[in-house]
């Protein structure tokens, strides 16, 4: 039998499971050296790492654990984007997510990067039993104050998806909805369905804001997305107030 090069080796043990590749190098070792034991290392820390993750996932999930345990099929993760900003719209998501769904390096969208997060909203998107997003613009945020409007997007969100969910785990908010609820402080950091919503809510905002460059340029929208930075300041003092400012937000910045 033809003797694998190394570069062999490690693309057959790219076929195959973690536990897999790793028992198998190991196997060789005699035969290959420290080569195959260099690659057995390698995926074994790979699958301690893949270990690790799982078991993070796992531990977000306990509140959903314990409303399957009620009975309750549906739970729906519900977060919004674009509270604190001076411009833009307040975005809220709402995920199902199916009872065995993995999805790695899901986690609260404020620890993650945009490519991570673009790859996530994706992913999240495909794998859910259903999403839904919703939208209060500035206008709005202004005539009900931005706690309302949180209320109203999330609402609008639940109110737009295919399927309805029967349980709501909610960061820091109740909703005047006849769906039984969860509000959790914190709740994107240890509900992987909340977490979800998170992601969808921060990169459907991101866009958005990235539009309203565009449409109202010399703001800077696409860098800071709204948010109240120096550069974001000072282009208001310089260009006035644009139709997307919350005026109760910027109102000590034009006076």
């Amino acid at each position: 039998m033809k003797r694998l090069t190394l570069t062999e080796l490690k693309n057959q043990a790219e076929a195959m499971e973690l536990e897999r590749a790793v028992a198998w190098l190991r196997s060789l070792s005699h035969e290959y050296g420290e080569g195959a034991a260099k690659l057995a290392d390698k995926y074994y820390k790979r699958l301690e790492a893949q270990r690790k993750e799982m078991a993070r996932l796992e531990a977000m999930q306990v509140m959903e654990r314990e409303a399957y345990g009620q009975g309750y099929k549906f739970i729906g993760g519900v977060d919004e984007a674009g509270r604190g900003p001076l411009a833009g719209p307040v975005v809220a998501a709402c995920v199902i997510l199916p009872r065995d769904a993995v999805i790695y390096r899901l986690n609260d969208s404020k620890k993650l990067s945009p490519e991570v997060r673009s790859r996530l909203y994706d992913e999240i998107r495909e794998k859910a039993i259903a999403y839904g997003i919703g939208i209060a613009d500035s206008t709005y945020i202004d005539e009900v104050n931005i706690l309302n409007a949180t209320k109203k997007a999330m609402e609008v969100a639940i109110l737009s998806m295919k399927v309805k969910p029967d349980y709501l785990i909610i960061d820091a908010v109740r909703l005047a909805m006849d769906i039984r609820q969860k509000s959790v402080p914190r709740a994107d950091e240890n509900s992987l369905s909340v977490a979800a919503a998170s992601v969808l809510a921060k990169v459907a905002r991101d866009r958005i804001m990235e539009k309203l460059d565009g449409k109202y340029p010399g703001y800077g929208f696409s860098a800071h997305k709204g948010y109240g930075t120096a550069e974001h300041i000072e282009a208001i003092k310089r260009l006035g107030l644009s139709p997307v400012h919350r005026r109760s937000f910027t109102k000590n910045l034009t006076d």
